[in-house]
C-alpha cells in the first residue's frame, strides 16, 4: 500500500505573508490543491494523508470537499517542528504491518508523476528513498564569514521531496531518534541516515521544476512554470472503445489532425459531427456559425459530450509584409474563434460534464520570426485553456490543450514545403492522443505529443 503524506504544517513566515504558504494562490489554485491533485491522479498512490497546522483543519476540510478528492482519507494535526508532522503520519498508520509512506512538501506543487513513480518503484528494493538534483553551483562551508572548505561538487546533490520509506523503517528510525536528548532533524532521510546507519538510502533523480515555495519571489517563478507545465499521455493505455455512442463535435475537421480525430472516433462508434468552412461553410470566427452548428447537433443527438477545435490559420511571412486584412483574419480564427467555440460549447458540456479540447504549437513558449501571429495566438491558447479550466471545473467541464511536435499536415506542407517524414509526427498519432485526452479526467493541462525516436 502506497500512502502519500502531504506535509502542510508550515506557517509561512519566510514568505512574508499572514497566511501559510500552502494556501498561497498560484495559477488560479492554492499551492496545496495543485500538490494534492498530482498524488490524487497518480495511479500508484492508494491513499493520501494531509498533515496540517491545527488552526487550519477546517480550511483543509473545505478544500478536500470542494475538490472531491477520493484518496484523501486522513487529515492529521501537525506540530511545531517538521518531525512532529512526520510522526503524526507514522502514528496514524501504526496498525499497519506493511506500507510505504511517501512524504512530500505541500509547497512543491510541480512534482511529476515520473518522480512519484520512480520513488514507489525504488521502494520495491530499498527501505528508504530520497529525491535530489545535482548541485550546479559551488558549495562552500564557512565559519562566520570565512570559507573553511569547498566540497567536491560532483558528489553533492540538492535534496527535494518526496521521500519514501517502508513504514517499519521510518518508525524504527524515529523510535531511536527520540531516545537521543540532542535529537534534531530537518528531514526524514536525515533521521534514517543518523539513527539507522545500516540502511542505505537510494536517491531518485529529481527535476529542477520540482521547486519549493519558500520566499515571495518564488511565487512568480512558480506561476510561470505552471504556464509551461505539460506532460505526455503517450505511455498510458486508454481504451478508445469508450468513445462508443459519445457525441463529438469537431471544428476544422476537413483535413489533417481534425480529419483523423473524426475518422478514429467514428471507427470506435462515436457520433461525430464535423464543421469547417470548406465542408459546410461554418466559420468559427462567426459566433452565429458556431451557435447554429452546436444547436443543430443537439437537436439531432440530444446531447454533446466532446467539442474539439483544430481550426487555425498559419501564414508564414514577416509581419510587415502582411496586410491588415490577413492580420485580422488570423486573429479572428486563431483567437476569437477559440473564444467563440468555448463560450458557445459551455452550456452543452455543462449538461453532460463534457470535455473541450484545443491545440497549441511548440512555438507557444517563444515567439518565432516569420509566424509571429501564429505563435503568439498559440501562446494565448495555453493561457486561455488554463484559465477557463479553473473557471469551469466546478461545473464539471474539463478543458485541455494538445501540444504536438512538428506534424505532417497539409497546412504545414503549404508553409514549410516537403520535409523528411521520419522527422514529423503523423496526424493519426496526434489524433489518438487527442482522443485519449478526451477520455481522461485531466483539466487545465498542456498535453505534449512527441515523436518516438
Amino acid at each position: 500500500m502506497n500512502i502519500a503524506v502531504i506535509l502542510a504544517g508550515g506557517v509561512g513566515s519566510r514568505l512574508d505573508s499572514s497566511y501559510p504558504k500552502q494556501f498561497f494562490k498560484v495559477a488560479g489554485k492554492t499551492v496545496i490543491e495543485h500538490t494534492v491533485d498530482v498524488f490524487e491522479r497518480n495511479e500508484r498512490i492508494d491513499e493520501i494523508a494531509i498533515v496540517i497546522n491545527p488552526a487550519y483543519i477546517t480550511t483543509i476540510e473545505e478544500i478536500v470537499l470542494k475538490n472531491s478528492w477520493r484518496k484523501v482519507r486522513k487529515i492529521l494535526k501537525g506540530g511545531a517542528e517538521r518531525y512532529d508532522s512526520s510522526m503524526a503520519a507514522i502514528g496514524a498508520y501504526a496498525d499497519l504491518e506493511e506500507a510505504n509512506l511517501i512524504f512530500h512538501d505541500a509547497v512543491r506543487p510541480l512534482v511529476t508523476n515520473r518522480i512519484i513513480d520512480d520513488v514507489v518503484s525504488a521502494l520495491d528494493t530499498w527501505n528508504a528513498v530520497d529525491v535530489a538534483v545535482p548541485a550546479v553551483d559551488t558549495i562552500i562551508s564557512v565559519e562566520g564569514e570565512v570559507i573553511r572548505a569547498i566540497p567536491e561538487r560532483s558528489k553533492l546533490r540538492r535534496g527535494q521531496t518526496p521521500q519514501g520509506f517502508k513504514l517499519k523503517t521510518i518508525r524504527e528510525a524515529y523510535r531511536r531518534a527520540f531516545r537521543d536528548p540532542a535529537f534534531k532533524a530537518t528531514d526524514d532521510c536525515g533521521v534514517v541516515l543518523k539513527y539507522l546507519p545500516e540502511e542505505s538510502i537510494f536517491v531518485v533523480k529529481g527535476e529542477e521544476s520540482n521547486m519549493k515555495l519558500t520566499y515571495k519571489e518564488d511565487s512568480y517563478l512558480l506561476d510561470k512554470l505552471f504556464q509551461l507545465h505539460s506532460f505526455s499521455l503517450q505511455e498510458k493505455e486508454v481504451a478508445l472503445d469508450k468513445l462508443k455512442d459519445k457525441v463529438l463535435v469537431i471544428y476544422g475537421g476537413s483535413y489533417g489532425i481534425g480529419a483523423e480525430v473524426a475518422a478514429i472516433a467514428r471507427e470506435r462508434g462515436a457520433k461525430v459531427h464535423v464543421f469547417s468552412r470548406s465542408i459546410n461553410g461554418v466559420d468559427i470566427a462567426s459566433v452565429e456559425n458556431v451557435k447554429r452548428s452546436l444547436a443543430e447537433v443537439e437537436r439531432q443527438e440530444e446531447r454533446i459530450d466532446y467539442v474539439v477545435n483544430t481550426a487555425a490559420l498559419l501564414i508564414k511571412e514577416p509581419l510587415v509584409n502582411m496586410d491588415y486584412e490577413e492580420v485580422s483574419r488570423i486573429i479572428q480564427v486563431n483567437y476569437v474563434g477559440m473564444v467563440n467555440v468555448a463560450m458557445e460549447s459551455f452550456p452543452y458540456l455543462k449538461k453532460t460534464k463534457g470535455k473541450l479540447l484545443f491545440y497549441t504549437s511548440s512555438s507557444y513558449t517563444r515567439g518565432r520570426a516569420f509566424y509571429s501571429l501564429y505563435s503568439s495566438t498559440k501562446a494565448a491558447v495555453v493561457n486561455f485553456v488554463q484559465a477557463i479550466a479553473q473557471e469551469w471545473e466546478a461545473a464539471g467541464v474539463r478543458v485541455n490543450c494538445i501540444n504536438p511536435e512538428r506534424t505532417k499536415t497539409p497546412m504545414r506542407e503549404k508553409n514549410f514545403g516537403i520535409e523528411d517524414a521520419s522527422t514529423l509526427l503523423t496526424a493519426e498519432a496526434v489524433a489518438k492522443e487527442s482522443l485519449k485526452t478526451l477520455l481522461s479526467e485531466f483539466t487545465g493541462q498542456v498535453i505534449d505529443v512527441k515523436l518516438n525516436k
